[in-house]
């Protein structure tokens, strides 16, 4: 790929903030997704980012795997692998406009979404408390997590809306979403593969992208335990709005 050292600068400054997201604020990473897509074809850029999400994952799963809440990943799973599946098969047809629309729809969508679910003050304890109602809604989050996290890697926010939703607290938020998508963006591996979305130009931009992910996860995970629960709540929802925002009016 041919990217001039400014380019360079930009996609190294986004994988800094995918390791920040991954151990602090879960959904900033849709602005390494705006990055990506800014400086590389839309289309090939889902494929680059790939590999970076991953390493931020293996170093967010090294942070928080003791807090992550299993029983709520199982009832996930099934309908996310349904949702990738989807995904796939819109990206053999769609274009990027109908992908940046679509995705961008939903995320505002969630955010609205949630923010009129959680009225109620917020508790400050760290740790997981999902609620009863967690269940019904992991069919419809999960299939639309794993759809945008399979077209544009948006699965985040997504995720994101539905662990606050859930009644999640900071810890098993960031403990559950780890390991979440450790296994999600695995899997999607021989699926973007397949489309061509990973080759090995992408592979060697990775290689010299990936180093900057550290730095972005210690930066995070000093800082996490200074935001307290409702600042949390607050950055994962702005940056979930304004993820879906630069979607759509880009």
């Amino acid at each position: 790929m041919d990217i001039s050292l400014w380019e360079f600068a930009a996609l190294a400054a986004a994988a800094v903030l995918v390791g920040f997201s991954k151990t602090a604020v879960s959904g900033a990473n849709t602005v390494s997704l705006a990055v990506f897509a800014a400086v590389l074809p839309a289309r090939e850029s889902t494929g680059v980012l790939l590999p970076i999400l991953i390493a931020g994952d293996v170093l967010a799963v090294l942070t928080y795997r003791r807090h992550a809440h299993w029983p709520t990943l199982w009832r996930l799973f099934p309908a996310v692998a349904g949702g990738v599946v989807v995904g796939t098969v819109f990206l053999m047809w769609a274009d990027d406009a109908a992908v940046r629309t679509s995705i961008g729809a939903i995320l505002l969508l969630m955010a609205a979404v949630t923010l009129w679910r959680r009225r109620a003050p917020a508790a400050e304890d760290d740790e997981v408390k999902p609620s009863r109602g967690s269940r019904l809604k992991a069919p419809s989050y999960g299939v639309l997590g794993g759809f945008t996290t399979m077209v544009a890697n948006a699965g985040g926010p997504v995720m994101s809306m539905y662990l606050l939703s859930a009644g999640f607290r900071k810890l098993g938020f960031l403990g559950t979403s780890a390991w979440f998508f450790l296994i999600v963006n695995s899997s999607k591996v021989p699926f973007s593969v397949g489309l061509g979305l990973i080759d090995a130009h992408s592979l060697l931009l990775d290689a010299a992208l990936v180093l900057f992910v550290i730095p972005g996860a210690l930066i995070g995970r000093a800082a996490v335990h200074r935001i307290n629960q409702r600042l949390f709540e607050q950055l994962v929802i702005g940056a979930t709005v304004l993820g879906g925002l630069q979607l759509l009016l880009r």
